[in-house]
């Protein structure tokens, strides 16, 4: 695993290279006096520049290994400037295209909450249509949330239903707290028509961006809970199927049986 992310502060793996050796934040931040922002965009402009340090390193590797390469989580970098597609059309001219796959990573705990888990998944779209690569969208954290919280998210069939359930929700609240409170001011009441007029627009560009995402029909999640070994590993197939990893590679036990048929003719 090799560490994409020149703002990367506590990394908990063992690094096979770090970007950090190349250029790092801290150090755009403290010579250039740039932002946190800045410096990262700064950094990957940098690393655009000096490709070459990636490929050597990318080269040492052998075409049977195994490579996740943790690039940074700013969603700028995929889907407002063309720094991370760059990066990727070079990878591309380096004979690795056949071998990459991406990785969008959500956190679960936004399926609490249907308006951010489905800005997520548009998110998720604007990354796959930006960097062209196969994709495999993870549902992260799930330890942290009810397994019947994301089951019934992730069984939900479509954006738009997603989010008229998120609607009969909402407006069940607002009845009921209508029901409560008979004696709001005048004031009160006024402010809280203006709140459900803005509701109701938003909802309008919710439900244009549900369908959208409807229309692509290619955001699917993969739940990921890292407690669970089983989780895991079927996290783990998906990516593996999707670049087509160790398919070349013969069976052990289809060869064992082949040898155990051919001392039996002996």
């Amino acid at each position: 695993m090799a560490n994409m992310d020149p703002a990367a502060e506590d990394v908990k793996y063992d690094m096979a290279f770090d970007i950090r050796d190349l250029i790092s934040v801290d150090d755009v931040m403290e010579e250039l006096g740039l932002g946190p922002n800045g410096g990262l965009l700064y950094c990957m402009e940098y690393l655009l520049d000096n490709l070459d340090w990636l490929q050597e390193h990318l080269d040492s590797f052998d075409d049977d290994e195994y490579l996740i390469l943790d690039c940074p989580g700013q969603l700028e970098l995929y889907t407002h400037v063309p720094v991370m597609r760059r990066v990727i059309d070079g990878m591309r001219l380096w004979g690795y295209e056949s071998s990459m796959v991406g990785v969008f990573v959500v956190d679960a705990t936004f399926v609490t909450d249907a308006s951010k888990f489905i800005s997520g998944a548009l998110l998720s779209l604007s990354a796959m249509v930006a960097l062209e690569l196969p994709h495999v969208n993870i549902l992260s954290k799930c330890d942290l949330v009810s397994s019947d919280t994301v089951e019934r998210i992730l069984n939900v069939e479509s954006a738009q239903q997603l989010w008229d359930m998120e609607e009969n929700r909402i407006e069940q609240q607002g009845v009921s707290a209508d029901d409560i409170d008979q004696e709001i001011t005048p004031a009160e009441r006024l402010r809280i028509g203006k709140l459900r007029q803005q509701r109701n627009k938003r909802s309008k560009l919710t439900q244009a961006i549900c369908s959208l995402l409807d229309d692509y029909t290619m955001v699917g999640f993969l739940p990921l809970n890292i407690t669970d070994e089983d989780s895991l590993e079927h996290v783990l197939a998906h990516v593996d199927h999707t670049i087509q990893y160790g398919e070349d590679l013969e069976v052990r036990g289809a060869e064992e049986n082949i040898d155990d048929e051919e001392n039996e003719d002996d």
